[in-house]
């Protein structure tokens, strides 16, 4: 994960749209910001993304 993924979670988590769980949702708003990278980031990396939201921790490094 890198900070640009980093700062598209955080720009979606600040808004309060969603449930930071609501993958579907998140990848809709994700979509709809122009955040590819972070739509792509989630369809490969889910558990990673849950250990992140969970715990801050970058699971992939």
């Amino acid at each position: 994960m890198n900070d640009i993924i980093k700062s598209q979670i955080f720009a979606i988590r600040d808004t309060g749209e969603t449930n930071m769980f609501d993958l579907p949702l998140l990848t809709s708003i994700a979509l709809r910001e122009g955040y590819s990278k972070l739509v792509d980031y989630l369809e490969k990396n889910k558990e990673a993304y849950v250990h992140f939201i969970l715990t801050g921790e970058d699971k992939t490094k």
